[in-house]
């Protein structure tokens, strides 16, 4: 990356305190998000074609099933693509896509997902912690979109301070991962702990001062993947806690929006909120190991609430 320079172009308009804040991170190489879901589909598929060449040990290690890691395998490598093309962009047209046709893009990887899930998967229910089961029958096409492109939308606002997005993504999966093999799903639980540690090679080079950041090709893969593993589980409606500092982030730019549209003035002097804290003076990297701190206790939160609810039962 460093050799092909994709540099992330940081300037941007309309937004003073941000461009002063970043400005000597100008020309970084984006795309490091690229090396983290390749490497996981790689070691995926390898091992699945292994183990169906050779039996005994081999196909023990195959962890690519229809019913558990075909799909959020699926979405890892379509968002990742989708936003490698958003990232190409940033890097040879200045600032890449605009908000609202990202917003677009979301909405449509999702809608494959929604699709799959309610004329392959037959889904039409929604479990609610500690109430139960409810049908809601095709509303949960648009509720699936909904939650799919949130989650993605609020990781794409938290990758923004070196090794921010892939610290609240560890925590982020590893309660996921405890959640899959509590409900049996052992191959997902696999598939997961291969992404967490194509992470850790990640923040490795990502942290303060980052060698490359994520950009959207980890993103939105990870995003997503996020997203359809906490569906496939039916823990979508713990997210709140399980990624608290990606809805912290969102919820600051929709307050952000709201108050200059309606009272024509900001609430807080930069969003996502992160950058209020570095234009109050806190270091960039005591932001990010906070932000980390309070994901994780989010996290263990969300992970104990699913195990004294017994009503959770895992999706067939």
């Amino acid at each position: 990356m460093t050799r092909f320079k994709p540099g992330k172009q940081i300037e941007r308009p309309d937004t003073p305190i941000f461009n002063s804040l970043h400005r000597k991170k100008e020309g970084t190489p984006t795309m490091g998000g690229l090396p983290i879901w390749l490497t996981t589909a790689l070691i995926t598929l390898v091992v699945a074609v292994i183990g169906v060449i050779h039996d005994g040990i081999w196909s023990r290690i195959n962890f690519l099933t229809r019913s558990e890691t075909l799909l959020p395998l699926g979405f890892l490598i379509l968002a990742g693509l989708v936003g490698m093309a958003d990232d190409m962009l940033g890097v040879f047209k200045r600032g890449g896509l605009r908000m609202t046709k990202r917003l677009l893009f979301f909405v449509l990887v999702a809608a494959v997902g929604a699709w799959w899930f309610y004329f392959k998967l037959d889904i039409r229910t929604v479990t609610v912690p500690f109430l139960g089961v409810y049908t809601i029958g095709w509303f949960y096409i648009p509720y699936f979109i909904f939650v799919m492109t949130a989650m993605a939308h609020s990781m794409n606002l938290t990758d923004g301070l070196d090794g921010l997005s892939g610290g609240v993504f560890l925590t982020i999966f590893g309660a996921l991962t405890a959640i899959a093999f509590d409900q049996g799903r052992v191959d997902l639980a696999i598939f997961m702990s291969a992404i967490m540690g194509a992470l850790i090679g990640f923040l490795w080079f990502n942290i303060y001062p980052a060698k490359f950041f994520m950009g959207d090709t980890g993103v939105m893969a990870l995003g997503f993947t996020a997203g359809v593993v906490a569906l496939l589980t039916n823990t979508e409606l713990l997210l709140p806690f399980i990624a608290v500092i990606p809805l912290i982030e969102s919820g600051s730019v929709i307050l952000q929006t709201i108050s200059k549209k309606i009272r024509k003035k900001k609430i807080f002097p930069s969003t996502p909120i992160h950058h209020t804290f570095e234009a109050m003076g806190w270091p960039e990297t005591q932001i990010t190991m906070r932000f980390w701190m309070i994901n994780a206790i989010g996290a263990i939160i969300g992970l104990l609430l699913f195990l004294i609810d017994s009503k959770i039962p895992p999706l067939r």
